[in-house]
């Protein structure tokens, strides 16, 4: 059975390995809690997938938009299954 029929991308190794470990998908903002360690700001943020799915990350304040709000489009970028920034589109 081919990758395609599996519903798996197809392509060369490289390109696949490539799009399995960065991403990004659209998401709304379902929660952003900002807090501090010793000076140092940070934000929790929640967001929600189309597919209902949510996720929480810890990012720094610059890996976030200005004034980030619930409810929010955004763009979320991944790296191994993990967010390492939200923009908006």
């Amino acid at each position: 059975m081919s990758r395609e029929a599996r519903g798996q991308p197809s392509g060369p190794p490289c390109l696949l390995a490539f799009a399995l470990v960065l991403g990004e998908r659209e998401a709304v903002v379902v929660e952003v809690k900002p807090w501090d360690v010793h000076g140092v700001g940070y934000v929790d943020v929640t967001v929600a997938y189309p597919d209902r799915v949510l996720e929480t990350a810890r990012l720094g304040a610059e890996s976030i938009p200005e004034e980030l709000q619930a409810g929010e489009r955004v763009l979320v970028s991944s790296a191994v299954n993990m967010i390492v920034a939200i923009r908006r589109p």
